[in-house]
């Protein structure tokens, strides 16, 4: 499935012609007998005989039994009925061609409702490999969905806050990756908490042309989307994860109330009454009695900001809540039947179409047709949504990553592996259309990342293996002392698609396993970085295979529909 390969704007909706609606005169021949096709006989609507053909038609006997004067019947077809049918056809035509022209008019309409925007704005576009075929050469796909605050307009001002915010840099206070399996049996949803710091790369507004600097020092990730737009956020994701995103999907607090109106109210639960309010004002002021309401309009808005509530009133407790809300959002689109509603999905896709801003290849009705109907492959119990492991801050007011957590999160996605654990084990080694350079001709820069949390680097480990790696035939093999990264398992890197077979034959003779080998436009060349995993020794011994979702990110079922928010006592009533 490619979303961005199907039809453009100028292409009209095709219009069948007489014969496609049952009017064709060829099927008959002048003297009014069935024509005998490759099909069999195309019998007159009046037809009687067993086989489909009609009877002669003579002067003497007319269809009507007449007498033949040519006022009741012919030798032929009745002109009268030739001329009947053409008539019909030529008016069935017309009024189908109104309606095809119309609705054209209409696909167009809802193509320019769609604000679109560059796909990723970031010094480093390519830094994140594109997502490989499977062995049936089908494609994941990696979506990025954004929720914005920004107050650039009325309505977003009056659902947003004080006045003194109007029309300030927008922040991406939603942040969820979307993964889609590459044979669409599964999907993967991992959000990002708005108070992740994070370092947030150099971006240039497509717009205006102002570059943004690298950010210095730890960033909140919700400010990537003030750097230029939601290009910049798809940046800080590939920088973070390494993974390459396909394709964007933003709202704001507008369309966020506009769509749980279309949609009719989405059912979200509370453990005890909540009003997400406090003595200084602060709080989405939701308020909702104990058990399932439908959410819509504004409260719909309150529930997927709200923090002063649910949980321990952070950032976490909302991104469960949106989990919740999606959820629950998605199963009620599938098993709404007022959905089947001409002029319901006639506002529904109105409604959606004005509240989006999407990438440029996701830029019209056909594409997100297209990818909705790629999104409907995946049942609801194969739906699965966590939250980013994620670490207190030396301030314990902000979140980081979560060492080696987070990271394996991101490899899973990376590999396609679902988070439910539910797939079947993926023990296929990578392969490279790029063949290997012979051994004494790959240049191989060595790096020691031995460092732990809790260890100091081993000293001389780079060296060390720089000299194994000479002993095996790698003679280009060179220790890097400018750099000590920090990695938990050992990795080899290359940066372009010329040298990943030379990547992949170097991890062969270590005995590395290629789900290690990866791209990455942080090295110049190919780089072996000799992780905590491998401190001593001149034998490599990977780590087993555990493709298990780390127990630090907690699941939340698609087809869970008991889920039910916890509320935090002090905000009950």
């Amino acid at each position: 499935m490619a979303p961005s390969s199907v039809r453009g704007e100028g292409a009209r909706p095709r219009v069948p012609h007489a014969g496609e609606l049952g009017w064709d005169d060829s099927m008959y021949d002048e003297g009014g007998e069935s024509v005998r096709t490759a099909d069999g006989p195309r019998p007159r609507p009046d037809g009687d005989r067993a086989d489909g053909t009609v009877p002669l038609r003579t002067r003497e006997q007319g269809p009507h039994g007449g007498d033949g004067d040519g006022r009741h019947g012919t030798t032929g077809r009745p002109r009268r009925r030739r001329r009947i049918l053409r008539w019909s056809a030529m008016v069935l035509s017309v009024l189908i061609l109104g309606t095809a022209g119309a609705g054209y008019l209409y696909y167009r309409h809802l193509n320019s409702n769609l604000k679109k925007d560059d796909l990723n704005i970031g010094d480093a576009k390519d830094r994140a490999a594109k997502s490989k075929p499977n062995a049936a050469g089908q494609t994941p796909l990696n979506i990025l969905l954004i929720g914005s605050d920004a107050r650039n307009s009325t309505a977003n001002q009056k659902l947003g806050g004080a006045k003194d915010t109007f029309d300030t840099p927008p922040r991406a206070d939603v942040q969820m990756l979307l993964h889609l399996s590459a044979d669409r049996t599964n999907m993967s949803v991992v959000s990002m908490p708005r108070d992740t710091l994070l370092q947030i790369p150099k971006c240039t507004d497509p717009k205006t042309g102002k570059t943004y600097a690298a950010s210095t020092s730890l960033t909140m990730t919700n400010d990537s989307l003030g750097r230029g737009g939601p290009g910049c956020t798809v940046a800080t994701w590939e920088k973070l994860t390494d993974i390459h995103i396909d394709h964007f999907v933003m709202v704001d607090f507008a369309g966020v109330v506009s769509m749980a109106d279309a949609i009719g109210g989405v059912p979200v639960c509370v453990d005890a009454n909540i009003y997400s309010h406090t003595s200084t004002g602060h709080g989405s002021g939701l308020k909702l009695e104990k058990g399932t309401t439908s959410v819509k309009g504004k409260q719909a808005l309150q529930w997927l900001r709200t923090r002063y509530g649910f949980e321990d009133g952070s950032d976490i407790g909302r991104t469960k809540a949106q989990h919740q809300y999606m959820n629950s959002m998605v199963r009620q689109l599938r098993e709404n039947a007022t959905l089947s509603n001409p002029g319901k999905l006639r506002g529904l896709a109105e409604t959606a179409t004005s509240a989006l801003t999407v990438d440029q290849s996701l830029g019209t009705v056909g594409d997100l047709y297209d990818l909705s109907k790629e999104l409907k492959k995946v049942p609801t119990k194969r739906i699965t949504m966590t939250t980013m492991p994620w670490v207190y801050s030396s301030d314990g007011n902000r979140v980081l990553p979560k060492p080696t957590d987070a990271d394996k999160v991101w490899r899973l996605l990376r590999e396609d592996i679902a988070l439910d654990g539910k797939d079947k084990k993926k023990t296929a080694e990578k392969t490279s259309s790029d063949p290997a350079a012979a051994d004494d001709k790959i240049a191989v820069q060595v790096q020691n990342g031995t460092r732990t949390s809790a260890l100091a680097p081993v000293p001389g480990r780079a060296s060390a293996v720089t000299e194994l790696l000479v002993g095996k035939g790698f003679t280009r093999a060179k220790a890097d002392a400018s750099a000590a990264p920090v990695e938990d398992t050992t990795l080899i890197r290359y940066p372009s698609a010329d040298l990943e077979g030379d990547a992949l034959r170097l991890a062969k003779a270590l005995g590395i396993s290629s789900h290690a080998v990866e791209k990455s436009t942080d090295v110049s060349g190919v780089t072996l970085v000799v992780g905590a995993d491998w401190r001593e020794g001149t034998t490599y011994k990977a780590p087993e295979d555990d493709d298990s979702t780390p127990a630090s990110a907690k699941l939340d079922k698609g087809s869970d529909t008991g889920a039910c928010m916890h509320v935090n006592p002090d905000y009950t009533w």
